[in-house]
């Protein structure tokens, strides 16, 4: 398929996601980054990692984005005491047949909000990112598939608090973006105000299905990747791994690992993603530039200097970005 035709074909499957946008943004003021996000990784068919502080609506625009494409959507809030099982499933002895019986667990929803991730103990949170990883969950002797789409959204408060266990990098590194968000501006802590200090219903309007996400998937994986792309982002992940080669010496005491090979797996998937949320059917580097802190401001692990002085893995990924030569 020539590149003109393949504009028009994204061009016209993607229409839908602009009503989408516009019918989240009833409920959710500001946040069209996290929302932007949110569309990127489901179209991509990866995860998403938010952090930010209580009361930014993390949750609700989870729930709002679900509601919005008429999904199956579950919510599961971690604590200390969660057992696995409280999300998988489990096997139901029936003593009149004696027999066993799988009762599913929450996580078989198109959406699962993991509220609060970071609450709860390594076991339980391996048993989701198995399910996110595989697609799929053993109850007993039986696999059982997941439904399609499937999204796993996590948040975690900023680890500071009290009574976390921080994500082991392993499994931080399964989802595909991490997206940080702030407090509103001025003007639209006040739209929030009018619009959600009242009890009146915010009714969405949309034909969106989960069908038509898949439908778009297939056109995203259509979506054109020039060899200077592709080039630019294996440059950039090299780069978090070997900051000496591309004159960064001052990063190299900073990193102590770089991102994976699945970093630039997902950097290619999200830049799709973001090019078909534009219209557009082919990859641009701006596109790598809008996506990329998202995807690899987790995977890039700091060092205990790093920390002495104060750097982030924003700032890290940032300097990668100015140094490495745009195709």
């Amino acid at each position: 398929m020539d590149i003109t035709t393949l504009n028009q074909q994204v061009k016209n499957e993607s229409l839908f996601l602009q009503d989408l946008k516009r019918e989240v943004s009833k409920v959710i003021v500001g946040q069209e980054g996290l929302i932007e996000k949110m569309l990127v990784a489901l179209l991509a068919d990866g995860h998403i990692l938010i952090e930010g502080v209580p009361g930014l609506a993390k949750t609700l625009a989870v729930k709002t984005l679900a509601s919005a494409i008429h999904a199956q959507f579950q919510r599961i809030q971690f604590t200390p005491d969660l057992l696995p099982a409280d999300i998988t499933g489990t096997l139901i002895f029936n003593p009149k047949e004696g027999t066993f019986s799988a009762k599913r667990g929450p996580v078989f929803s198109n959406f699962v909000l993991a509220d609060e991730i970071n609450r709860s103990p390594a076991k339980v949170q391996s048993a989701l990112l198995e399910a996110m990883q595989e697609r799929q969950v053993t109850i007993g002797d039986e696999t059982y598939k997941l439904p399609a789409p499937f999204m796993v959204l996590a948040t975690q408060n900023p680890v500071e608090q009290e009574g976390t266990y921080p994500l082991p990098e392993a499994q931080v590194d399964r989802f595909m973006l991490k997206v940080l968000i702030t407090y509103p501006t001025k003007e639209e802590e006040k739209l929030i105000l009018e619009r959600m200090a009242s009890h009146q219903q915010i009714t969405l309007n949309t034909s969106v299905t989960p069908e038509m996400i898949l439908k778009a998937r297939q056109v995203v994986d259509s979506i054109y990747v020039d060899e200077k792309i592709k080039n630019y982002i294996v440059e950039l992940v090299f780069a978090t791994r070997n900051p000496k080669a591309y004159k960064l010496d001052k990063l190299a005491s900073f990193i102590a690992y770089g991102a994976s090979p699945r970093a630039t797996i997902f950097l290619t998937q999200a830049a799709k993603a973001y090019a078909f949320l534009n219209g557009r059917g082919y990859v641009t580097p701006e596109d790598i530039k809008a996506i990329g802190l998202d995807v690899l401001r987790h995977r890039v692990l700091l060092t205990y200097e790093a920390e002495a002085e104060n750097m982030t893995a924003d700032q890290i990924v940032k300097q990668v970005f100015e140094a490495v030569d745009v195709p």
